[in-house]
């Protein structure tokens, strides 16, 4: 593991504690509304703050940048930048449904790097750094071997606009057709580290933050797998619409999003 993940995993680790624990205490969650259906907790902010804290103390000219707190520290235009979510999932966490994770990535000169992905409640770490696979509590994982999109586990999520919707209830129609098995679980990231490692075929977003899927994106890519967006173009990153999935069935689900939520 790159010595630079190890100290960064350390305080992941330690913010999974926090959250874990905070779980089991429902008394102790604090909720705050920041849009329509997007929460905030105290426990999301302490997670961040404890992350933040650990990079920051070994690598003071690192920018920092969390969903909670924005620009946490470091120049804005530093050589590394890590991207922090500390509860990806967090209605998910208020509704005491164990599926959430912290997601943290680190982009060199804007290109992603490391990946590390913690589910505080099953214990699991995803983790990868570019060029050196993708594991899962250290075993090394592969996107799903599935040929055929029938019959494939895909989930969806993110942020549909009202005039998306009937859009999107026909491809899920479509793939349903297809004896497609379709979720839709509440954690992007999450969902993102299932793929890279086997467990779902394929997903699709839309409109993700960064921290959402930066993390993610690189397990998925270090595990074989292959990223688009909706118009089969690699703009994920900047527009948030994502497809992921393992090469033969990403063949078969983008032409189908394309023509269903393409613009």
């Amino acid at each position: 593991m790159e010595p630079m993940v190890n100290i960064v995993l350390r305080g992941a680790r330690d913010a999974a504690t926090h959250i874990a624990r905070a779980f089991d205490r429902p008394d102790l969650i604090k909720i705050s509304q920041k849009g329509h259906n997007d929460f905030v907790t105290n426990i999301d902010r302490n997670a961040e703050t404890i992350i933040a804290e650990s990079i920051s103390r070994t690598f003071p000219d690192h920018r920092i940048t969390g969903e909670e707190g924005g620009l946490i520290t470091g120049p804005e235009k530093a050589e590394f930048e890590w991207i922090i979510d500390p509860i990806d999932g967090t209605t998910n966490f208020i509704r005491q449904i164990p599926h959430f994770c912290i997601s943290i990535a680190c982009r060199h000169n804007e290109v992603l790097e490391h990946a590390i992905i913690i589910d505080p409640i099953r214990q699991e770490e995803f983790i990868a750094s570019k060029g050196q696979s993708s594991r899962l509590n250290g075993k090394k994982t592969r996107v799903s071997q599935l040929e055929l999109l029938d019959g494939a586990v895909i989930a969806t999520g993110g942020r549909f606009p009202q005039q998306a919707i009937p859009a999107q209830a026909t491809l899920i129609q479509e793939l349903m057709t297809r004896e497609c098995s379709i979720r839709q679980p509440g954690s992007a990231a999450l969902e993102l580290a299932y793929v890279a490692a086997g467990r779902l075929d394929g997903m699709w977003m839309k409109n993700l933050k960064l921290w959402d899927m930066a993390a993610g994106a690189l397990l998925v890519q270090e595990a074989g797998g292959l990223l688009g967006d909706f118009d089969g173009k690699l703009d994920h990153l900047k527009n948030g619409d994502l497809i992921a999935a393992s090469p033969k069935i990403f063949k078969s689900l983008s032409p189908l999003i394309k023509q269903n939520l393409g613009h």
